[in-house]
């Protein structure tokens, strides 16, 4: 059975180079999505280009007071017995300007760190930094890492935020400056940077 030859195939056989310019400029002109009428394929090609124009490096410095014993504690256990393996803490921390408690409160740090190593001191940290007060009031940023406390300074990433932070990511860096074994309480510095729109 002879099939017949495609179109294209035919102009060629034919000599037809003009017909067949024509064909392949038809294809290529109606094969390509077009942009619709009100320039959104435009808008996207431009915020695309201006994004990166638009990143902004931040950082903050600040102390997250951990408070473990008293009558008002911001750290409370909800698993586990004892403090070993599985340990977890939710927490309501305030941050504060400077190590000491009685400090000026410029946010929250809201989350949970549980005990993640079995045979050492690691926590995993799940937290929000929420800020209250100044040019990021309402802002936050979110921090999911493994923190080994027993070490001067520790690495943990950012990984998201809010607000201002919006698609923020980057690292925090944490020193404990002071603690209370016994209590369990302690007073970390933090700084931060973010990269963000």
């Amino acid at each position: 059975m002879n099939w017949p030859l495609p179109f294209y195939e035919q102009l060629l056989k034919n000599g037809s180079s003009f017909s067949y310019i024509l064909f392949i400029f038809n294809f290529l002109l109606f094969s390509i999505p077009q942009s619709s009428s009100n320039g959104d394929f435009h808008d996207d090609l431009l915020e695309s280009i201006t994004l990166s124009r638009m990143e902004k490096m931040t950082h903050l410095h600040f102390y997250f007071q951990d408070v473990v014993s008293g009558k008002n504690p911001t750290a409370v256990k909800i698993i586990g017995d004892g403090f070993g393996f599985g340990t977890t803490f939710m927490i309501d921390d305030a941050l504060t300007q400077g190590p000491e408690r009685d400090s000026k409160v410029i946010g929250r740090a809201q989350g949970m760190y549980s005990l993640a190593a079995q045979n050492d001191i690691a926590f995993l940290m799940i937290v929000t930094f929420e800020f209250t007060d100044g040019l990021y009031n309402g802002s936050s940023i979110s921090m999911l890492g493994r923190n080994h406390v027993v070490d001067d300074v520790r690495e943990m990433p950012i990984i998201g935020g809010s607000g201002v932070f919006r698609f923020a990511r980057g690292y925090a860096l944490a020193h404990t400056v002071w603690s209370d074994p016994k209590a369990g309480d302690a007073s970390v510095e933090y700084n931060v940077s973010v990269v963000h729109f």
